[in-house]
């Protein structure tokens, strides 16, 4: 894909992962709008790349809304929408499956699903009457395999993929190109508490820089992939996955149990 001349909006573009490829899009030529709640940042990364920052909270759909307006009235149509805000909690204090709050699986459910369903709500219509363009979603490689001590993580994060999957099944072929971004570590502010087990998992292969990030997002990019894999050692671990389900799922047990050692820091509330 040539960024020269082309338009993006990036959602979560003020930290990590979204900073980064606002950064390296404009490099390549793009016009580029800075979308995040975190308002005062997202004025001074767009302010070094001569873009346009818009307060967003993709919790709320007239927020992204907004966004895509006062993007295409600054630069002109949206040729890539990045839909990247996401967040993450862990399996804390309990380390169950289930210990996460009611209002914490809400909460992530709508940045890392809805807020995807919301931005392509947004800028899909007219893409398509212009015959193309291009989404990509920033995912993980927890949701191709999955998030040990972090169940509402991975769980969103394979609903992300899902709902990428059915953007490019139903609309590939009126020239919609989507491309999922799934990364194990990366250098960001989501990765900064080494001490959670859920932590240390993400970091099993080591953090890549949100530079190094970029890169690898270009090149998925100009190949025109569907699955962009930083790290080349997740398309061997989906491999084993999709291969001996069963294996896969001891050897992961096996993992989890070096993680946390004491069966006891699982506990239920009475």
């Amino acid at each position: 894909m040539d960024l020269g001349n082309k338009v993006a909006l990036i959602t979560g573009g003020a930290h990590g992962i979204g900073r980064a490829l606002a950064e390296r899009f404009k490099s390549e030529g793009a016009s580029v709008a800075v979308a995040d709640l975190d308002v005062a940042v997202a004025e001074e990364v767009a302010a070094g790349i001569d873009g346009l920052a818009v307060r967003c909270d993709v919790t709320q759909e007239d927020d992204i809304r907004a966004a895509v307006a006062a993007t295409e009235e600054r630069f002109g149509p949206i040729d890539l929408m990045i839909s990247n805000a996401g967040t993450g909690f862990s399996d804390a204090p309990g380390w169950t499956a289930t210990s996460q709050t009611n209002e914490q699986w809400e909460a992530i459910w709508k940045i890392n699903v809805m807020g995807h369903v919301w931005s392509t709500r947004a800028v899909l219509p007219g893409m398509v009457e212009r015959g193309g363009g291009t989404i990509l979603y920033t995912a993980s490689a927890a949701g191709l395999l999955n998030q040990i001590g972090d169940a509402s993580y991975a769980t969103t994060k394979h609903a992300s993929v899902a709902f990428a999957e059915s953007v490019s099944i139903t609309h590939g072929d009126q020239g919609i190109h989507v491309a999922v971004l799934c990364p194990q570590g990366v250098a960001t502010r989501l990765v900064e508490d080494t001490s959670s087990p859920a932590i240390q998992a993400a970091l099993v292969d080591g953090a890549i820089s949100t530079e190094e990030l970029a890169d690898a997002t270009l090149r998925g990019l100009e190949e025109g992939s569907f699955l962009i894999l930083p790290h080349p050692k997740v398309s061997e671990y989906m491999m084993h996955k999709v291969t001996d389900y069963d294996r896969w799922l001891h050897g992961m047990r096996r993992f989890r149990r070096k993680l946390f050692p004491d069966d006891g820091i699982m506990k239920w509330d009475s």
